[in-house]
């Protein structure tokens, strides 16, 4: 269903998610579309994972992340979306730590999938997960604005 999405895409796709995984077989029909239309504006806000005794910088992991994105998560030779993430989380700014955690894809500013499914083979193909697609402006458009708000004030910033 997700590459359904992708392929009908027209002006825009913002994409949310926890996890990204064998990320190249879930995103390769996001990345034929940005092939095929090159003004399809594409906006992923991503969590960079720091795993447990990391005490890398953030812009190390950061760094870590953008070139494994764009080496082994993203088909290779097509269009690169644009990526954003959290720094905060990665400085832990509130003593304790936090992520997005959400997963959503808005397509056109009204096709509105929300899942528990992260971006990875097993959520998209095998493992019991939950989501609702919806079509509407309304919700669609506040999504967007959301996570436009977030880039927009800093608090996500552009990687990629």
């Amino acid at each position: 269903m997700v590459s359904e999405l992708f392929r009908n895409a027209q002006s825009s796709v913002l994409l949310a998610g926890y996890a990204v995984y064998k990320g190249q077989k879930v995103f390769r029909a996001l990345a034929e579309r940005m092939s095929d239309m090159p003004a399809l504006q594409v906006r992923m806000f991503l969590e960079v994972p720091r795993k447990q005794g990391d005490t890398s910088s953030a812009d190390s992991l950061i760094a870590r992340f953008s070139h494994q994105f764009k080496s082994s998560e993203w088909p290779a030779g097509m269009p690169l979306p644009n990526v954003y993430c959290c720094k905060q989380f990665l400085e832990n700014l509130y003593g304790k730590s936090a992520s997005l955690h959400a997963k959503c894809i808005v397509v056109d500013n009204q096709h509105v999938f929300v899942s528990s499914a992260n971006f990875t083979e097993a959520a998209q193909q095998r493992n019991v997960e939950i989501g609702l697609l919806l079509q509407s402006e309304v919700v669609g458009q506040r999504i967007s604005r959301f996570f436009e708000t977030l880039a927009d004030t800093g608090y996500f910033a552009r990687i990629l």
